[in-house]
């Protein structure tokens, strides 16, 4: 047993600390997720907080912050983060990080479609506040513009932390990721687009799907480099 918790905390192994961190990511967020789906089926708790929330939140609205806040949502809709996205890869693809840019690409566009799909199996109605400044159509929760704002954010934080010269720096990246997420969420949350619960619910799915797709990736691509680094076997 000692054997097997040594190999899961070994940083050289491509089964060892990043795969053992990953999962418990995915396990925590899975599970943060299934609490608040939960919580909105039964409507319990959390969801009286949804309401209170989105009344109080449309009581302090001003012409100047709504302004700010509409930028800030349509950014990280689908036309504005198909721009990031895109941009992001580019780049990527140009200093030849060409894992990182599949990640990217794979990462965010999947994570939507699976927020889309989670969308129609809760079928929850937005707030009436979301007409009064935009046009939605579909469902509630998740979030999907906190959903994808973790997904990219997330994915350039991982990328960029490793590559830090000290854990400063390392702080500093992911504070700003988690400070972007978050003005996303509240801007979802002032214009009346989505319950505190809808952006918790998606964060929560961010999370967990970026847990999956970085740790699949990061292990796959570690396990091709020790293979390729064992001595070949003479028969």
């Amino acid at each position: 047993m000692l054997r097997f918790i040594r190999a899961r905390l070994d940083p050289a192994s491509y089964l060892g600390l990043q795969l053992s961190l990953g999962a418990l990511l995915l396990i925590g967020a899975s599970w943060a997720f299934g609490s608040i789906a939960e919580e909105v089926l039964e409507r319990e708790e959390l969801v009286a907080v949804d309401m209170q929330l989105s009344y109080w939140l449309n009581s302090l609205q001003t012409p100047w912050l709504t302004d700010i806040m509409l930028k800030v949502s349509s950014l990280h809709g689908m036309q504005g983060m198909t721009a990031l996205v895109l941009i992001a890869a580019l780049l990527l693809a140009w200093k030849r990080y060409w894992t990182w840019m599949v990640i990217l690409l794979f990462t965010v566009p999947s994570g939507a479609a699976l927020n889309a799909l989670m969308k129609t199996v809760f079928e929850r109605a937005r707030p009436s506040f979301a007409s009064s400044f935009m046009t939605v159509t579909d469902y509630s929760f998740p979030s999907g513009h906190t959903c994808a704002s973790t997904l990219f954010y997330g994915v350039l934080a991982a990328f960029l932390v490793p590559r830090m010269p000290s854990w400063q720096w390392r702080a500093l990246v992911c504070w700003c990721a988690l400070g972007l997420i978050a003005l996303v969420a509240f801007s979802r949350l002032y214009l009346g687009a989505h319950f505190l619960t809808d952006v918790l619910g998606g964060f929560a799915e961010g999370i967990a799907w970026l847990a999956l797709c970085v740790t699949a990736a990061h292990t796959f691509a570690r396990h091709r480099s020790e293979r390729r680094s064992r001595p070949a076997i003479k028969l």
